[in-house]
């Protein structure tokens, strides 16, 4: 009596370990193999985060320009329309002539009503301080009375002169935003969506203490990118799909496709003689910190950028080799191979569409410019603006390429190696089919 009491009760977490679908556990052989690779590894990222590791933010003389300003928040007390040619010092053309841009800006600035708005600064050393800030009536951000909105600090500046508006506060619709989108995946994912903020915590804590203040110190930006980039895909990859031989089979993958796109990008940002200082804000950067590697800052960018679609490559196709494996187990590794090819045909077609759509609709407002001027499809791919688009587009697609066939190959390889042998992924896949009497019968 007590045989058939207790032999059915290991059935359960054989086939049902994951909530992402049943796992067949591999032979204590094969998970010394996949250890042997990755604690050597995994190792390396820690010694790497240590040897790295920066001791914060370099300080540095502000320049009062773009994103180097002392900022302060504000509110809008009081808006009140007045007559542009009583607050505007511009001076219209003696001929009149506005065909040019700056004769029309002066034509605008003396007619029609400009809002003359009162702004108090509630945050910093001048907390409730006043200033007031001229807002034309074609400036593309009006100003409305309560608004918060976010001022500029000029030290050096005479004292009326000292805070300007820049921006709108948008904190509270924001935050409510990410607050919505953490409802969302909890609700929807669980405990599964719990661990997979909690991982994106962790990869935004890399980021802001280990990668951005370690590049700004001046360590080479690909070993940082390189190191960073592992450790935000061990933690993700291991806190949201659990410590298992699949995870580990993903890992690997996403490791070799990474290297890949390094390589890669390495090899084609110095043929195609990319700066990587490109605009105001790299140019900026550039000034501050003169000894950071602006082409290298440009290849950690496309390996840091890849991660996120990598890994949901690399797991869904090792998570398909798994399951055909469990839904028949005799299958070979060559036929799991041409049969988790196939599912990666798909992913592949839709994740670079994916990528390039992504890209396209960030530089939209460049390629717009490059219309207006009615340059020729070469000219524009030819721009360095453009060719950095074109390089981190194409490196990371051919990077997400790869990773389908070596992913699908890598768990072919390791679930087929399991299939014989007690505790293997073939007994594993096989007790579940049987009815619990036929297997006590069987076994007992």
């Amino acid at each position: 009596m007590t045989s058939p009491q207790n032999d059915p009760a290991p059935q359960p977490p054989q086939g049902h370990t994951h909530s992402h679908g049943p796992a067949a556990p591999v032979s204590r052989h094969l998970r010394k193999v996949i250890a042997a690779v990755l604690i050597p590894f995994a190792t390396a990222v820690v010694v790497g985060l240590i040897a790295f590791w920066p001791g914060g933010v370099p300080d540095h003389e502000r320049t009062g320009v773009g994103f180097d300003r002392q900022t302060q928040d504000g509110k809008v007390v009081q808006v009140v329309n007045v007559d542009c040619a009583d607050v505007n010092a511009a001076q219209v053309p003696p001929t009149g002539d506005t065909s040019t841009p700056s004769g029309r800006e002066a034509v605008n600035e003396q007619e029609g009503e400009c809002a003359k708005a009162t702004i108090e600064v509630t945050s910093g050393d001048d907390k409730g301080r006043r200033f007031v800030e001229v807002v034309q009536p074609d400036a593309p951000r009006q100003l409305k009375e309560g608004q918060g909105v976010v001022v500029a600090y000029a030290p050096d500046a005479p004292r009326d002169l000292q805070y300007s508006v820049i921006d709108v506060n948008r904190k509270i619709p924001m935050a409510m935003l990410a607050g919505i989108f953490a409802l969302a995946v909890v609700l929807v994912g669980r405990m599964r969506g719990v661990m997979a903020l909690v991982a994106l915590a962790v990869s935004f804590a890399v980021l802001t203490l280990f990668i951005l203040p370690a590049i700004l110190q001046g360590s080479n930006p690909l070993v940082v990118a390189v190191i960073g980039a592992s450790a935000i895909m061990l933690a993700a990859l291991y806190m949201c799909h659990g410590v298992t031989a699949r995870t580990s089979v993903a890992v690997i993958g996403t490791l070799i496709s990474l290297l890949l796109i390094g390589l890669l990008g390495s090899l084609f940002i110095g043929w195609a003689g990319l700066s990587g200082n490109t605009d105001d804000n790299t140019g900026l950067i550039k000034g501050l910190y003169p000894d950071i590697d602006m082409s290298g800052l440009l290849l950690a960018g496309i390996i840091i950028g890849s991660l996120g679609v990598l890994d949901d490559v690399t797991v869904t196709q090792t998570s398909a080799v798994w399951e055909l494996h469990q839904a028949d187990p005799e299958m070979g590794w060559k036929g799991l191979y041409r049969a988790g090819i196939r599912i990666g045909r798909d992913h592949i077609a839709s994740v670079v569409n994916t990528l390039v759509l992504a890209y396209a609709g960030a530089a939209l407002p460049l390629l717009l410019l490059f219309s207006i001027a009615q340059s020729s499809v070469g000219t524009v791919a030819n721009s360095e603006l453009v060719a950095e688009e074109i390089v981190r587009t194409l490196v990371g697609s051919i990077g997400l390429v790869a990773s389908v066939p070596v992913t699908t190959v890598l768990a072919a390889l390791v679930v087929s190696a399991d299939r014989a042998g007690p505790g293997g992924a073939q007994a594993a896949t096989a007790a579940p089919a049987r009815t619990g009497r036929g297997r006590r019968r069987k076994t007992g």
